[in-house]
């Protein structure tokens, strides 16, 4: 008996996974078959109930929400890919989009091999590409705090920081408030 080969599209989102299949063939059937939360649980039984019917090949655009549902389907010894969202190829005035247009889409497209995967990182890799992002955002911050703090010097007559903090810290002298610094609130 020869195996059927399907393949399921999902549109991911942060609470639901809109599924729909596309059946081996080139003229093979597109049947949306529902959403679903965005939970494992609810990804896991949905590949066992597909499951039955044959080999699964599953695909979504990559978003947000991450690698964690290739992995788990990976897991579970199916193939999923992760689509590249710039490389989906889009009809002209094509401008309607819904859920379950674009899982029936991903599935059309994974079909007959128009999509370009992108390379999912393990767990390490993710761990450090999160460092190293919330590192570069953290020196963002401190550059864009830094330069208000200069203007709002310079806006007040000092020259820069440097100057401002060996004035306060000179022996003897005393930090003041500056009426020009203190904004009247009525």
């Amino acid at each position: 008996m020869q195996t059927i080969r399907s393949f399921v599209g999902m549109d991911v989102h942060k609470t639901t996974i809109s599924i729909s299949v596309a059946e081996d063939g080139r003229s093979g059937p597109v049947r949306f078959i529902g959403v679903i939360p965005n939970t494992a649980e609810a990804v896991t039984k949905m590949a066992k109930q597909l499951g039955r019917h044959g080999e699964l090949d599953f695909c979504y655009e990559a978003s947000g929400c991450g690698y964690g549902i290739h992995r788990q389907l990976t897991a579970l010894g199916h193939k999923c890919i992760v689509a590249a969202p710039s490389m989906i190829p889009h009809k002209p005035g094509e401008r309607i989009k819904t859920d379950r247009r674009d899982s029936e889409k991903l599935a059309i497209l994974h079909r007959s091999g128009d999509l370009t995967p992108v390379w999912v990182p393990d767990t390490t890799h993710e761990a450090l590409r999160d460092l190293v992002r919330a590192r570069v955002d953290a020196s963002m911050h401190l550059m864009r705090a830094r330069q208000q703090l200069l203007a709002f010097l310079l806006r007040h007559g000092r020259s820069s920081l440097e100057n401002a903090f060996q004035e306060a810290a000179k022996p003897g002298s005393r930090v003041t408030a500056n009426p020009r610094f203190c904004r009247r609130l009525t």
